[in-house]
């Protein structure tokens, strides 16, 4: 397999760092969005981050030059129908998914493959919104946040879904240093199911907003348990509202079992809109 040209749909912070990541492989990445602001603030966000990089000389001004002309920000109307792989990025809703790929299956090329960077939907029933003769190339590709930086790629498969596809994805990932995984099709596949109880857990000991209390529990997961960051730490990084999504997606998807049940905490930060470092206020404060 050689990949080419991908198509990133959805400029929020996994669809950019998804495009980011593909751009220093020099791999041509459309990165396409219906809200051209967000465009607007993605490559430059994303122009941004090389630029750092250069200045603390952990990349050469003049890869990152030949780095910028292997990705552009478009409308998908003006994407190239016949790109190798087309990644969906957006917002964790099955049935806002299931129009979008209803319209990308009739928009790319018989060649093209279509992936999901779901993070608890099952691959199968995505599946469901394309055509018979496109679910052989439907595949589910899980990257983690920031994706230029975690290795870890869950290459999911559905019913119907090539194995073939799977493997050829498994070693090109594996080429370019990803650490890929094949997952079975299952809610959360490997690392959103044990995640779980990683913010659960914590959760549900601290049971408020005691900045003490998070600050051990953190400390404690991080000193002893070895994780580099601490679970309400990293939720803020994620994305408050993102992580109760996925906890509600899997709770419902493996009938509402009580170890995956969402903290009614997680909820009322959503409703209050403090989503973590991007409001600049979570369960820590970054004002």
């Amino acid at each position: 397999m050689d990949i080419k040209s991908v198509v990133v749909i959805g400029a929020g912070t996994m669809g950019s760092g998804i495009a980011e990541w593909f751009a220093s492989q020099f791999v041509s990445v459309e990165l396409v969005d219906s809200n051209q602001e967000q465009l607007t603030k993605a490559i430059t966000q994303i122009h941004r981050s090389w630029e750092k990089l250069v200045e603390k000389e952990k990349l050469t001004s003049c890869k990152m030059n030949q780095m910028k002309p292997f990705l552009e920000v478009k409308q998908l109307h003006q994407a190239n129908k016949n790109a190798d792989l087309v990644i969906e990025a957006i917002v964790e809703n099955l049935e806002i998914k299931k129009n979008l790929f209803t319209d990308l299956d009739k928009y790319f090329s018989e060649k093209t493959i279509l992936a999901s960077n779901t993070s608890s939907f099952p691959i199968t029933l995505l599946a469901q919104a394309v055509k018979e003769e496109r679910k052989a190339k439907f595949i589910g590709l899980h990257f983690f946040n920031p994706a230029t930086i975690m290795k870890l790629v869950e290459i999911i498969t559905g019913k119907d879904t090539a194995l073939q596809l799977a493997k050829d994805l498994y070693q090109w990932f594996d080429s370019k240093d990803k650490k890929p995984a094949l997952c079975k099709d299952s809610p959360g596949f490997i690392v959103n199911r044990v995640a779980r109880s990683f913010y659960g857990e914590p959760l549900r000991i601290a049971e408020t907003e005691d900045q003490a209390k998070l600050k051990e529990i953190d400390h404690i997961l991080k000193e002893v348990g070895g994780f580099k960051m601490g679970p309400f730490e990293l939720m803020d990084l994620i994305g408050v509202e993102v992580n109760y999504s996925v906890t509600c997606s899997v709770w419902e998807a493996y009938n509402k079992s009580a170890r995956f049940a969402p903290h009614k905490l997680q909820k009322q930060m959503v409703d209050e809109k403090r989503f973590g470092r991007k409001t600049k206020k979570g369960f820590y404060s970054y004002e």
